[in-house]
């Protein structure tokens, strides 16, 4: 396994456990004031800025999730499969957790403007635009949004090849499909793609 897609594997297998964290932490109890919007209900040209499902639990489960995942995999890096473990980055587990906790927060800021777009074009959360360039669009950000959110954020802190960008873009849009499918099955999402 090269490098780059070491890299790549180890980008989305992390995000992947977070985002399993994530949908635990969404289908626990009530969180309070962590409920709250993230727009707290503002309107931007008589529209919700982002709506209700973007709220305060997500913005802070999934980059914890993400810091943990993050240093768990460096912690156990000795466990990794040769060419996985041989091809991460050489540094302390207390780096590998702020990559992640980035790495999360990019995930979770990178939605943001689809929602906004969509909010604007009058698509209530959780659905699709059905007319215009928007139908097409909108799904297509959805799949690659928080992908890009991820490579950016981690790309801030550490070296990251072009080549490992190309893997994760390839890779993170089916993988974002699955977990649709699975919030939809689990009812925490309104539509499964």
């Amino acid at each position: 396994m090269t490098y780059s897609l070491s890299l790549a594997v180890f980008l989305l297998l992390a995000m992947s456990v977070a985002g399993l964290v994530h949908i635990a932490w969404l289908r626990s109890v009530q969180t309070g004031v962590l409920l709250m919007p993230v727009d707290l209900g503002a309107n931007y040209r008589g529209r919700r800025v982002f709506g209700d499902h973007k709220r305060l639990r997500g913005f802070i489960a999934l980059p914890i999730a993400a810091a943990g995942a993050f240093a768990l995999t460096a912690a156990f890096r000795e466990h990794l499969p040769g060419p996985l473990a041989d091809n991460l980055w050489d540094m302390s587990i207390q780096r590998y957790a702020w990559t992640g906790f980035a790495a999360g927060l990019g995930f979770m800021l990178a939605e943001l403007p689809n929602s906004f777009l969509k909010r604007q074009l009058g698509v209530a959360p959780g659905r699709l635009p059905t007319t215009g360039l928007a139908r097409i669009v909108c799904p297509l950000l959805d799949r690659f949004d928080s992908a890009l959110g991820v490579l950016i954020a981690v790309s801030l802190l550490v070296p990251v090849p072009a080549l490992t960008w190309l893997w994760v873009l390839l890779m993170g849009p089916g993988l974002h499909a699955l977990f649709s499918i699975f919030l939809f099955w689990l009812g925490v999402k309104e539509r499964a793609l």
